[in-house]
């Protein structure tokens, strides 16, 4: 023990040495995992030379507790504001790992034999102000009870301690699923993707199953989405988790009881890695284009791959087109069921509409790789430009009467 503690000094020192040179500063997550209390013991260590002026952190208070610092923490409702003026600070906090649902499932857990949640609701949003050329470097350390192993969509350094990418941020955190406890995994590399599936053991989880699945389809997957993940992490459980999908960074979360294609031929599972794809959240009228792309790939991935047949691709795509009927509207704040159903077909009719107007040159691939290069928050104008950009003219089926009225307006 004395040994590891050793190694991880000199490599936090080494990285503190390079925060000098560089102008870097280093971030060090410590979370300790405590199934009796249910609660993650959080410590974040930073040191360098050049650090940010400004700190907020965006706290859930129903979650986040007992926040203390080496700094004076000033507190606005939700935010807990911290202005570094020493060259080294630490922030912790208690994390409460259970997190129940309405339905009475979990979407966070923590049991005597595994824990599944998310890290970036285990580490609050940091929003951080500092000087141009300001960077950070930053890893994730867990301390967990004898006999567990832990699994994140990061890879490893020699000491057991997981590496944070998130270069679009100057306060590196961690993002996406982890999986802790006595695990069950299977990996391989497909396409180019270090895939691993993990889930509790004894719980009757195909982990074989889903990732030869996968092998199948992410391939094609990967044909549209270039830029796709180097890594990803898929995390299966059953009762009492949340029985559907959930996505994260690199990473994704499936009930062991979802089929891997569904009995109407489409698949949560591709659903939720479209999402891991793309990156992109709709505002209040554009949903149904971030559940609509998601669901329309989730069937042509399967019928490119062969996993359906070209005649059961255009049945499931009547029996959305009879569900979608039920949906008035596409422009609402969430889109799901029979709004998710007609947004499909117009994901089909727009592919259709493209391919005929550039004579084959183009298709709706072109228009989600622009989508997935930004990731972030899509509009309906984005959406329709870059649609327009492929077509080489405008569509009128994103016309707004076409799509609907918006309900929130005032007839």
């Amino acid at each position: 023990i004395m040994m590891r503690m050793l190694g991880v000094c000199l490599l936090v020192a080494s990285q503190w040495v390079l925060a000098a040179d560089d102008k870097s500063f280093t971030v060090h997550y410590q979370a300790r995992l405590e199934p009796g209390s249910g609660l993650a013991k959080v410590t974040i260590a930073v040191q360098g030379d050049t650090l940010p002026s400004d700190l907020i952190l965006f706290l859930d208070e129903g979650r986040h507790r007992n926040l203390t610092s080496d700094l004076p923490v000033e507190r606005k409702g939700k935010q807990a504001i911290l202005r570094p003026e020493q060259q080294d600070f630490h922030i912790r906090f208690d994390f409460v790992i259970n997190n129940q649902k309405n339905s009475g499932s979990y979407d966070s857990r923590i049991t005597d034999q595994w824990t599944i949640l998310r890290t970036d609701k285990l580490i609050p949003s940091i929003a951080a102000t500092a000087k141009k050329g300001v960077a950070s470097r930053a890893t994730l350390e867990l301390d967990l009870p004898e006999g567990w192993v832990a699994r994140a969509p990061y890879a490893k350094d020699e000491n057991d301690i997981f590496r944070i990418r998130d270069p679009e941020r100057l306060f590196k955190r961690p993002k996406g699923w982890l999986i802790a406890g006595k695990i069950g995994t299977r990996h391989d590399k497909i396409a180019g993707t270090n895939t691993v599936v993990a889930g509790p053991l004894g719980k009757g989880i195909r982990r074989q199953d889903t990732l030869a699945f996968l092998s199948y389809n992410l391939p094609y997957l990967k044909e549209v989405f270039p830029d796709f993940p180097a890594r990803l992490l898929v995390v299966i459980a059953g009762d009492p988790m949340w029985r559907g999908g959930l996505s994260g960074t690199r990473s994704l979360f499936m009930h062991a009881e979802r089929p891997l294609i569904s009995g109407n031929r489409t698949s949560s599972m591709i659903h939720e890695l479209v999402h891991v794809a793309t990156g992109i959240r709709g505002d209040k009228q554009s949903d149904w284009i971030v559940e609509g792309l998601a669901e329309y790939y989730a069937i042509e991935i399967l019928r490119r791959s062969g996993g359906i047949s070209e005649k059961r691709f255009q049945d499931t795509l009547d029996e959305l087109a009879r569900w979608g009927e039920e949906a008035p509207s596409l422009l609402v704040r969430r889109s799901a069921a029979a709004t998710t159903a007609r947004a499909v077909g117009v994901m089909h009719d727009i592919d259709r509409e493209i391919r005929k107007a550039s004579g084959g040159d183009a298709s709706l691939d072109d228009v989600v790789r622009e989508l997935a290069k930004n990731r972030g928050r899509v509009t309906l104008k984005r959406f329709s430009a870059l649609v327009a950009k492929a077509a080489g003219k405008p569509l009128m089926l994103l016309s707004p009467d076409k799509l609907g009225k918006d309900p929130a307006k005032k007839q």
